[in-house]
């Protein structure tokens, strides 16, 4: 891309093969591609009588179990909203926190997802972040590129207006014409190229809204709402969303 840097897999040719969406509806009630929302620390920490602060550490702190029970059931992709956008408007103390915590945690859960078999990836406009944030994530991203056992997408500094957009201009970047520019042409550039279609996207904390995350990947993505927030929620709860995506009969128009 000539005008935005942006974070997307090195290589698409070894993006994953088409998802058959049709044929896994009737045969695999397993989602091959989760994607979380992750909201409610904040109030989570009001209900404690915590800080705001301590309220996003509970909630990095939940990532790691769900990460592992992912994996555990054969999830071949998790992605997971951490930092939108849309977030740069909230106070400065708070984006810091944010920061930090990730920084952190990468530091901290790195060894491990390394031990796991867990490929972390970054999904965002990596350029707008600080110096040191982009060298954790560069360090993290290196150590676990050879993981196979699941995918880890941490959306941070992450819009799906934007995601759309970067794919657009990447599209007339590689010099493609506009009658081009296909749906499979923009979706051979989102973020999420190598991985499989999104299957569902969870949203905790009670809002019935995906807020611009993965709004192109969710068109055919079942929707599952709940009203646990991020810091409570479980491995049992994701098996309960696993368990009526199961449940669902995936028409994709038919």
């Amino acid at each position: 891309m000539t005008s935005v840097e942006v974070n997307r897999p090195a290589d698409l040719a070894v993006a994953a093969e088409p998802h058959n969406v049709e044929a896994a509806a009737d045969t695999d009630p397993l989602p091959r591609h989760v994607a979380i929302v992750m909201d409610g620390n904040r109030r989570w920490a009001k209900m404690h009588g915590l800080s705001e602060a301590e309220g996003h550490s509970a909630g990095v702190d939940a990532i790691r179990p769900i990460v592992e029970h992912a994996a555990d059931r054969g999830i071949e992709a998790l992605s997971i909203y951490a930092f939108s956008r849309e977030n740069w408007t909230r106070s400065d103390e708070e984006v810091g926190t944010l920061f930090a915590l990730l920084e952190a945690a990468i530091r901290r859960e790195t060894p491990d997802l390394v031990r796991q078999g867990v490929r972390v990836q970054i999904l965002g406009r990596l350029h707008e972040l600080p110096e040191t944030t982009r060298a954790s994530i560069a360090q993290a991203i290196a150590a676990t590129a050879g993981g196979r056992r699941l995918t880890l997408n941490v959306a941070f500094n992450y819009s799906g207006r934007s995601e759309i957009v970067d794919a657009v201009q990447q599209a007339v970047a590689d010099g493609l014409a506009p009658a081009e520019i296909t749906e499979q042409a923009i979706g051979d550039r989102l973020y999420t190229a190598d991985v499989a279609p999104l299957d569902l996207l969870i949203r905790t904390g009670g809002e019935m809204r995906i807020s611009n995350f993965l709004i192109w990947q969710a068109a055919y993505a079942e929707l599952y709402f709940t009203d646990t927030l991020w810091p409570d929620f479980e491995p049992a709860t994701l098996d309960a969303a696993i368990t009526e995506f199961a449940r669902r009969s995936r028409r994709f128009g038919r």
